[in-house]
């Protein structure tokens, strides 16, 4: 049974972000202050990466777990209402990121995705994750154009 009325559960839904999330935000700004300079939601980019490296072809997603269905075995069983909305609609949301993945993966991008709790608890690792990453594409540019 939901603790809230349908109008209180209408303003909470309203309010969740699409972009500009609070682990988009911190990721975007270690990475700016690491010096790194993209894109952001990119929408000419198949799946609306949040971050985007356009000419290395690296797209980077910022996925909280909620939506994106962390440890979804386990998690799945905790809804206590609305089962047969919640479940379908979050496993098509990781259906829709293997979709993402592969589309991108087969058009020559690298896509990385990160889940909130990564980012919240060590936002360093991510960017050195993208770091290498980088690195990686710029010398395999360098590499077919030498």
């Amino acid at each position: 049974m939901d603790r809230l009325t349908p109008a209180q559960r209408r303003k909470n839904m309203q309010r969740v972000r699409n972009k500009d999330s609070q682990i988009e935000l911190k990721l975007r700004r270690a990475l700016w202050h690491a010096g790194f300079r993209y894109r952001k939601n990119l929408r000419s980019v198949f799946g609306c990466p949040d971050v985007v490296f356009l000419r290395l072809k690296i797209a980077v997603f910022c996925d909280s777990e909620f939506w994106h269905g962390y440890d979804w075995e386990n998690r799945k069983h905790d809804f206590k209402s609305r089962q047969d909305f919640w479940i379908p609609k979050i496993e098509r949301n990781m259906a829709r990121d293997r979709e993402v993945n592969e589309r991108l993966t087969a058009e020559g991008w690298t896509v990385l995705r990160f889940f909130g709790r990564q980012i919240k608890n060590d936002v360093g690792e991510c960017v050195r994750v993208v770091a290498e990453t980088v690195a990686q594409k710029k010398s395999e540019a360098r590499l077919c154009t030498g």
